[in-house]
């Protein structure tokens, strides 16, 4: 086994024996080793300005472009690398780890907007998005919504309507990472003769076209990668920026967008938590106690809370890097051409929301343990660990967030899937059963007016929309 190196010295981390190699190939791994050693030159330094001085980390994504990393998952004849969602974990986890935490936050938004549109590829779209991927364009996902939260599925603050041979887009989202620094944005929508909330859309929108605000973002962790509200301010775009056929928006979501995004930001987690041992380990076998001739990594206490983060850590690794595996076997290693209607990655959805819980809530464990392992020393800035330790804190909250996929897999377990119901397409008649009984006779009468009348409301309306 090589020995990982940092610049020209071995790495004071966690070594290659650590990693769950068994996963990648030799390609893969010479990949690897060149983010590191991009990380060591440049990318990590960078991560401490853009954390200091809320700084989008725009030069780590050019340093990462050149080297054809914007384009890793495009297939080779458009330009890109034409790796597959291992390889995809790994770097996003790569950069995480040995560089920048709000640079590899970024890195998944863009490939998620990269391969939603490489699931719908239209020549006029491989052209203006995807092959110029290599000179360094950068996007990103907006899916968001001001007015359902972590719920992202549901954007009711959009929506577009067919106009001059094209589209008119409006489109409000609550956290947009990128905001206003991307180049193109990848946005979901009501689509067109809106039906309900399976009926989405998916358009691309160039950056000169939305409005954002980035000086008002000033977060907790991940202080780099801009994640603001954004806005689509009713944006005339030609037919070709839609991707796909209107009303493919929630396939889309089920095939593309949540696969892609649930096993890079749950790869992210899980470097930032390597991250965060490979500092415990820097610090706990240099730093002695002069008095009783020990180091701190001689306490068994230091070396159990280590132990137990590497397993727990490792766990959640191979979690992720075998789900991303199953999404490779079922695909073709990312080379199968899907029509509307077809899935793949969609049938491992419930194990990428598993993932996503827990590496985020390993992360969180794991990050104030080797703080506590790094004791007074671990506080301080200059080590790096807070900033870590920062950056860990979001992967809870990001949507879906950890107490929405733990309630999506319990009632999925317990009542089946169809009882999830998050495009909204079923009633629970038994709550609305059991809310009528509380009615007297002349409040139920109130209510079946009410329905009566907007189901007439509802028919008056049909045939315009049929026509």
């Amino acid at each position: 086994m090589s020995e990982k190196m940092w610049g020209s010295e071995q790495f004071w981390g966690l070594g290659y024996e650590w990693d769950p190699d068994w996963f990648l190939n030799d390609r893969q791994k010479e990949l690897r080793a060149l983010l590191i050693e991009l990380c060591e030159k440049e990318m990590r330094a960078n991560a401490k300005r853009s954390d200091d001085e809320l700084l989008f980390p725009r030069r780590n994504l050019e340093l990462i472009g050149e080297h054809g990393f914007l384009a890793l998952t495009v297939p080779e004849e458009y330009g890109g690398l034409g790796e597959n969602h291992v390889a995809y974990s790994m770097v996003c986890e790569t950069i995480a780890r040995y560089g920048c935490a709000s640079t590899a936050m970024c890195y998944v938004m863009h490939i998620g907007a990269v391969n939603t549109i490489m699931l719908r590829p239209t020549p006029e779209l491989v052209d203006k998005y995807i092959r110029p991927l290599g000179s360094g364009k950068i996007g990103t996902l907006s899916y968001s919504d001001p007015e359902t939260g972590s719920h992202f599925w549901y954007p009711i603050s959009s929506g577009a309507e067919r106009s001059n041979g094209g589209f008119k887009v409006r489109k409000k989202a609550s956290w947009t990472t990128s905001a206003g620094f991307a180049d193109f944005y990848v946005v979901q929508t009501t689509s067109p003769d809106f039906s309900g909330y399976d009926d989405l859309s998916v358009f691309v929108i160039d950056g000169d076209d939305v409005e954002s605000q980035p000086s008002l973002w000033d977060a907790l962790g991940l202080r780099g990668n801009q994640s603001g509200p954004l806005e689509v301010p009713n944006v005339d775009i030609p037919d070709e920026q839609i991707v796909g056929p209107v009303g493919d928006g929630a396939a889309s979501n089920d095939e593309s967008v949540d696969p892609w995004f649930l096993i890079g930001s749950s790869s992210v987690w899980n470097g930032i938590a390597l991250g965060t041992i490979d500092i415990a380990k820097r610090h706990t076998t240099r730093k002695r106690h002069v008095d009783v001739g020990m180091r701190v990594a001689d306490y068994p206490t230091i070396q159990d809370y280590v132990g137990e983060a590497v397993m727990d850590t490792n766990a959640s690794r191979c979690f992720v890097l075998s789900v991303a595996e199953a999404m490779d076997r079922a695909t073709d290693n990312n080379t199968k051409v899907l029509a509307p209607g077809e899935f793949a990655r969609a049938d491992y959805l419930h194990w990428a929301w598993q993932i996503k819980f827990i590496a985020a809530k390993n992360v969180a464990h794991v990050v104030d343990k080797m703080l506590h392992a790094c004791g007074g020393s671990g506080y301080k800035r200059d080590m790096e660990l807070e900033r870590y330790l920062r950056d860990a804190k979001a992967g809870w909250v990001m949507g879906p967030t950890n107490e929405v996929l733990r309630q999506f897999v319990g009632k999925a377990v317990l009542l089946g899937f169809d009882s999830l119901d998050y495009w909204n397409q079923t009633y629970n008649r038994r709550a609305v059963e059991n809310e009528v009984k509380k009615l007297d006779a002349n409040a139920k009468r109130e209510l079946a007016e009410q329905l009566v009348a907007q189901a007439e409301e509802e028919e008056a309306k049909a045939p315009a929309q049929k026509a």
